[in-house]
């Protein structure tokens, strides 16, 4: 039988956002953002800072658990987070391997019927020994999200994912395609997934160009939206049936990505 049973009883809103810095984007307007939105889940990328820091800086809302899982070999990098307005059955901090968790990649929750992570892919774009590393990440996580399917079939798997997967996802693809972000041997870990039973939720509601999460701070590549579509809600196929909208909000300035949205609902 299907499974189709979910615990939420209205919509539920996610947004997942690479904030590039924590303490740039406080004062950018992150928590006006939160105020305004009101998701019911947010998942942070790079967030950039130590436990204490993101204590001292990041006020966020008080009707919000927060959870943060910071780069531990190198400060200032990487480090992910998550806001829920309802307190998870589990956190998880890491999947299980130190080659990655060590940089602060990946961070689960655990809801009723439903398991959220917000992910940091590794950047491929500082040399061959790390496009390697990010092609051994999606490797490691995807077996890990194929374990955690045996019991939880509905899986969200939000984040920076550092890939754009077809032409239509980047504004200059014959010019990039030897560039870490946008190879074929990048993009042939994106048909891998979907290949899984994961489902790329943007593409379910628009098949349109033209349509980025990330801009070049160089030679005003948001201002001409010369960008990348690198952002991602992918879903196990069993959780498609609830997922209602999935869009970007690609006029909300404070980072050099814009935030993506889910909505879920019965």
């Amino acid at each position: 039988m299907e499974h189709r049973v979910f615990f939420w009883s209205k919509n539920m809103k996610v947004v997942s956002w690479n904030i590039n810095g924590v303490r740039a984007s406080v004062k950018k307007g992150l928590i006006d953002y939160i105020e305004q939105e009101n998701p019911d889940v947010l998942c942070l990328q790079e967030v950039r800072a130590e436990l204490d820091t993101i204590e001292d800086v990041f006020h966020y809302p008080d009707d919000y658990y927060g959870y943060f899982f910071p780069c531990a070999v190198k400060k200032g990098y990487s480090g992910v987070g998550i806001l829920t307005k309802q307190k998870p059955i589990e956190v998880r901090y890491g999947f299980g391997d130190p080659k990655f968790d060590n940089e602060g990649r990946v961070i689960q929750i655990d809801l009723p019927d439903l398991t959220i992570m917000s992910i940091y892919f590794p950047n491929g774009g500082t040399g061959d020994h790390r496009v390697q590393y990010k092609l051994e990440f999606y490797d490691a996580l995807f077996d890990y999200c194929e374990q955690l399917r045996k019991t939880k079939k509905n899986l969200l798997i939000s984040g920076d994912y550092n890939t754009a997967h077809k032409e239509i996802d980047l504004a200059r693809p014959k010019q990039n395609i030897e560039t870490s972000g946008f190879m074929p041997i990048e993009r042939e870990k994106i048909d891998k997934i979907i290949d899984l039973g994961y489902v790329d939720t943007f593409r379910e509601f628009s098949k349109e160009g033209d349509q980025y999460t990330w801009w070049s701070v160089q030679q005003r590549a948001r201002p001409n939206n010369v960008g990348w579509r690198i952002d991602y809600h992918m879903v196990t196929h069993e959780l498609l049936p609830a997922v209602k909208k999935s869009y970007h909000q690609d006029q909300q300035e404070g980072s050099d990505h814009c935030p993506v949205v889910i909505e879920l609902g019965v």
